[in-house]
């Protein structure tokens, strides 16, 4: 699923993109003279609900593939350092489980201390790195969002549509209990949105080829557990759990 800091920053423009085309769509035939059409958000006349899966709509597009994808593999040095640095910890964790209780006290808890650093540093990395991925998603996805909610409006309006709903969430987290594919015009959407954009299709086998998933981002590398204890004294140094 999309982050939650990416979902407001979607949601905020997809309402914003509709809020302008509503205004400027009857302003636009005001200035020509003209009666709005049914395909104007404004003048809108239809009775169907429709449903739409934003996320989707976004991720399997063809410019949201290439881009996701394009991101993900920007992102594949951090994801290493971040492999890289969670098996030397659980290297460490091993030497402490299997050579501790033959070390003197001072040698365990120097190992524990080591450890500790370490897994402190995996998280702020980690931390940081699912920061900026997950900044730069929202950026994709906006840009991608801003473009294509004029579509859905068109799309709606053209379509008999009074009102379309987002089933990025599913229930309850969602709104919507249950719906038929008959009411989702993702597809539709999508397939539009591929022509307008004018980007091809990833090619085939390629990563980017498989749509409507969003790519993990570093965060995504499982950390080390913390160690259970930390030694207020050599003697009371216990090893961490396993």
């Amino acid at each position: 699923m999309i982050s939650k800091f990416a979902r407001i920053s979607l949601a905020t423009v997809f309402g914003l993109s509709l809020m302008a085309v509503a205004q400027a769509a009857p302003a636009a035939g005001a200035a020509a003279g003209a009666p709005t059409t049914p395909s104007s958000a404004a003048a809108a006349t239809g009775t169907k609900v429709g449903t739409i899966n934003i996320e989707q709509a976004i991720f399997a597009s063809n410019e949201g593939r290439r881009d996701f994808d394009a991101l993900s593999k920007k992102f594949e040095p951090k994801q290493s350092e971040l492999k890289g640095l969670s098996d030397e910890i659980e290297n460490l964790k091993k030497q402490l489980s299997t050579q501790g209780d033959k070390m003197n006290d001072d040698a365990k808890a120097t190992l524990v201390k080591q450890i500790e650093s370490k897994q402190k540093s995996f998280e702020r990395t980690s931390q940081d790195a699912q920061e900026e991925f997950q900044g730069q998603q929202g950026e994709i996805g906006n840009r991608i969002l801003t473009k294509m909610a004029p579509m859905i409006v068109k799309y709606a309006g053209e379509n008999g549509y009074g009102i379309i709903i987002d089933t990025s969430q599913q229930w309850p987290r969602g709104p919507v209990i249950w719906y038929g594919q008959s009411v989702d015009i993702t597809q539709p959407i999508i397939e539009a949105y591929n022509v307008q954009s004018g980007v091809a299709a990833p090619a085939p086998g390629s990563a980017a080829a498989k749509p409507a998933t969003k790519p993990a981002g570093p965060g995504a590398t499982k950390p080390a557990a913390t160690p259970a204890t930390k030694p207020a004294a050599p003697p009371a140094t216990k090893p961490p759990s396993q």
